[in-house]
C-alpha cells in the first residue's frame, strides 16, 4: 500500500499563508527582491512588516520582513539581503517563480504614519534593506495628503545596492500617484564605499548640516518635521540620539511622537 505524503499546506501552521513566488530580482550578489501572490484576506498598513520564510525540516523557518508593496496592490513584494550561511537567507536567495513561500497572517510594526503627530515635512531615513517599508509608504496616496514634503534619504555601501533607484526617480510619473506627488517628494541617495555624488553617512550629514544645505531645506526641527528611521542597529541608535538632542520624541502604536524607529528587518 502506497501512502501519499502530506502536502505543504497540511504541514504549515494556521498562522501562515502559503503563497506562490511570481518573480525574483537580484540587484547584487548580496541583495535581491521578489514578488509573490497575496491572499485576499491579508491586510496591512504601509510601513508594517510580517514574518515570511520557508518550511525547513517540517517547521517554518521565518524572519521579519517589511512589505515593499503598497496596501492596495494585488501582489506582495519583499527586499532581502543574502547571507551565505544565514539560516533563512541562504535558502531564500535561491527561490524562483512557482516556488512556495510562507507569509505570516498578522502584520505589525511601528512605521505607520498614524503613529506620528501632524507635521509639515516627513523625513524617511534608511540604510540598506531599511528602504523596504519606505517603498510601501511612498507608494501610498495618504502620505502625500498628510505632509507638505517628503524627503527619502537612502544610504548604502555600493551603487548597485540602491534598490528601486530608477523607480524612485520616476515616481512623480506614476499612473496613480503622479499628480498627487507633484514636487512633494525629494529622493536623496548616498553611497559610502564607491564614488558617488553623495558619499557620507546620513548621521554625518545631519551633524554637519550638509544634507540641509544640499537640499535647500531648514535643519531638523520637531515643531514642523517628522522622522522615520529604519536601518542598521548603529544607524538607528545614532540617528535616535541626534533627534533626541534636537527635542524629538519617539512615538509608537500607543502614543504619537515626532519620530518613529523600526528595528525589525531580516539580518540572517
Amino acid at each position: 500500500m502506497q501512502i501519499t505524503p502530506p502536502s505543504l499546506v497540511d504541514r504549515v501552521p494556521p498562522n501562515y499563508y502559503v503563497e506562490r513566488v511570481l518573480s525574483v530580482r537580484h540587484w547584487t550578489d548580496s541583495l535581491f527582491s521578489f514578488q509573490c501572490t497575496r491572499n485576499g484576506a491579508f491586510r496591512f498598513e504601509a510601513g508594517q512588516f510580517t514574518m515570511i520564510g520557508l518550511m525547513s525540516n517540517g517547521k517554518p523557518l521565518v524572519r521579519a520582513y517589511s512589505v515593499v508593496s503598497a496596501p492596495y496592490e494585488e501582489q506582495l513584494e519583499f527586499l532581502s539581503i543574502k547571507v551565505e550561511n544565514g539560516p533563512l537567507t541562504s535558502q531564500l536567495q535561491h527561490i524562483k517563480p512557482g516556488d512556495s513561500i510562507l507569509i505570516g497572517k498578522r502584520p505589525v510594526g511601528t512605521l505607520v504614519i498614524g503613529n506620528l503627530e501632524p507635521g509639515g515635512t516627513l523625513w524617511l531615513l534608511g540604510t540598506g534593506t531599511g528602504l523596504a517599508p519606505f517603498m510601501s509608504i511612498l507608494r501610498t496616496p495618504d502620505v502625500y495628503e498628510r505632509f507638505d514634503r517628503i524627503i527619502l534619504s537612502h544610504t548604502v555601501r555600493t551603487v548597485g545596492e540602491l534598490a528601486y533607484h530608477d523607480e524612485l526617480r520616476a515616481l512623480h510619473k506614476h499612473e496613480l500617484l503622479g499628480e498627487i506627488i507633484g514636487d512633494k517628494l525629494i529622493y536623496h541617495p548616498a553611497v559610502t564605499r564607491e564614488p558617488y555624488p553623495v558619499n557620507e553617512r546620513i548621521t554625518t550629514m545631519i551633524s554637519s548640516g550638509r544634507v540641509f544645505r544640499d537640499l535647500g531645506v531648514p535643519e531638523l526641527n520637531p515643531s514642523r518635521d517628522r522622522v522615520m528611521l529604519c536601518g542598521s542597529e548603529a544607524m538607528n541608535h545614532d540617528c535616535k540620539t541626534l533627534l533626541e538632542e534636537r527635542g524629538f520624541t519617539e512615538g509608537n502604536s500607543g502614543e504619537r511622537g515626532t519620530f518613529l524607529l523600526e528595528k525589525a528587518f531580516v539580518t540572517k
